[in-house]
């Protein structure tokens, strides 16, 4: 038995970008002939496909944990690292893609819909990238950044323009296997159906899609049953078909009855925003079971009484197929009109998306802390800033301290009442903790030092000429004192006195 999924949490992480290359290019008599390290690989994305042949969720409920392929390194003679595999996951058409706070990122109604829902990590750039003019032999590379890595909900919603609902056990399954070629569990027991079955009707030209939705019973919308878990099926239907049972044997239970306690659930349950709710779409009655004598004499008596509520009745029978043409018909007229409708009203209004250089780039957060505030700044290229940057090389450290203080980051500081030695910490979290230092000017390019070092993050300075003169002077006195104790000590030894030397 397949089990059927219609809602499952996936674990996604996107694969981490390559890190790039620190090389130079060695030719004969050529022994530095300028940097050729490679840029690291982009990390592979995880993108999500509305796949028709998917009819569930099941394979991820099974294996949540998908990881896509990490970028390669970059390599030396400008060789850059592969980029690692994309991973696809195929879903069902009319899955809602939620993220962990519950908000929808996209909903897959269309075939071959493609959704990136964890974009791959940058890969770093090699050094023969970052070389220019004036840093003509950078000693350092960028490390690639990590991929994406959180959770989403998909939630599917079956795709169908007609959905059958009613009681349990009121022959909704025997309709669906009558009409199409749909071959759905069908037993003499209540729940038969645990999860839609979708069959294809072809009426005349038109050809529409019909969802048998498991079950409902009163209190459905609040949890009883299995009404709440596939309610939500019935959400992209065009129409519905209460299908009656004029058979039941059940006490206390008739075809006007069933209708109003479906009809109670179906009004108290909530379609998204937008949606047209579920009461005010297209309805027709089946009256099932017609077959039996006293079915169908049931199903006369209470006909005049379902017309006069404005519903389109049809008497039918799932054994010997009688009303069966007439219903697919009318049903196949209600999804022509709908389409023809859906065909008029206009297109959707493109969106245009422009690049965000007039917006803010980053923010500067004070907090308060034990020992004093905590400049936090947010934003994403300092943080992706951050996670490029080898704090072990004193040239990429330089690297980034320029690529700070050319966004503007030292100035906000300032403005937000930083001083110097104040604690920054870049992201969110931990993130990376600084001691700021507002010294380091943006003048790396000038500074001439070996490779992979940067003099501003040097502790030792050189002493000025006074400062050494000085220190001179105090090395002298120091040893003209030192020379005149030991003289001290020389004639107190052998017992001379100053009366000695004058006789």
């Amino acid at each position: 038995m397949v089990t059927f999924v219609d809602r499952v949490t996936l674990h996604l992480r996107a694969g981490r970008g390559g890190n790039g290359c620190v090389s130079v290019r060695r030719e004969k008599f050529k022994p530095l002939a300028g940097p050729d390290g490679g840029n690291g690989g982009h990390g592979g994305d995880v993108v999500l496909v509305a796949d028709p042949q998917v009819t569930t969720l099941l394979s991820y409920h099974h294996s949540p944990h998908r990881t896509a392929g990490n970028g390669g390194f970059g390599m030396g003679d400008n060789r850059s690292g592969a980029a690692g595999e994309s991973l696809e996951l195929p879903v069902p058409v009319g899955t809602v893609v939620k993220d962990a706070d519950g908000q929808t990122l996209i909903d897959l109604v269309d075939p071959g819909t493609r959704f990136v829902v964890a974009p791959g990590g940058i890969g770093g750039l090699g050094n023969a990238a970052l070389a220019n003019p004036k840093r003509k032999a950078p000693g350092f590379a960028l490390l690639g950044t990590p991929g994406w890595e959180g959770d989403v909900l998909l939630e599917l919603k079956t795709v169908a323009d007609v959905a059958l609902v009613g009681y349990p056990s009121a022959g909704k399954s025997s309709l669906i296997a009558a009409i199409s070629a749909a071959r759905p569990k069908i037993a003499d027991y209540p729940f038969t159906t645990l999860h839609p079955n979708l069959g294809v009707v072809q009426a005349g030209d038109v050809r529409f899609t019909v969802a048998d939705v498991p079950g409902l019973i009163e209190g459905a919308s609040e949890g009883k049953g299995l009404g709440l878990e596939f309610l939500r099926h019935v959400e992209r239907c065009t129409a519905l078909v209460h299908v009656l049972d004029c058979a039941t044997l059940e006490p206390g239970r008739d075809p006007l009855s069933d209708l109003d306690v479906i009809l109670g659930e179906l009004a108290a349950y909530p379609v998204p925003e937008g949606q047209i709710p579920l009461l005010e779409r297209p309805q027709v009655v089946a009256l099932n079971k017609v077959d039996v004598p006293e079915a169908r004499d049931l199903a006369e008596l209470v006909r005049p009484e379902l017309e006069a509520r404005g519903f389109r009745v049809f008497e039918i029978s799932t054994v010997s197929h009688e009303g069966l043409r007439p219903l697919s018909f009318a049903l196949g007229e209600l999804v022509a009109q709908h389409r023809a409708a859906e065909a008029l009203k206009p297109a959707p209004e493109r969106i245009v998306i422009r690049p965000k250089g007039s917006e803010r780039e980053f923010s500067v957060r004070v907090e308060g802390g034990t020992y004093g505030d905590i400049y936090r700044i947010l934003g994403e290229k300092p943080v992706r800033w951050v996670q490029q940057t080898d704090f072990q090389n004193e040239e990429a450290v330089g690297y980034l301290a320029d690529r700070l203080q050319k966004l503007g980051v030292e100035d906000e500081l300032f403005r937000a009442g930083a001083t110097p030695g104040a604690t920054v910490v870049i992201g969110l979290g931990d993130g990376v903790v600084f001691d700021w230092d507002p010294s380091l000017t943006s003048v790396a390019e000038l500074a001439t030092a070996p490779r992979g070092t940067d003099p501003r993050l040097d502790a030792s300075t050189r002493r000025t000429t006074s400062e050494r003169r000085e220190r001179y002077h105090e090395l002298m006195d120091a040893k003209a004192e030192a020379r005149a104790e030991l003289e001290a000590e020389r004639r107190a030894a052998s017992g001379w006195s100053e009366e000695d030397e004058e006789e």
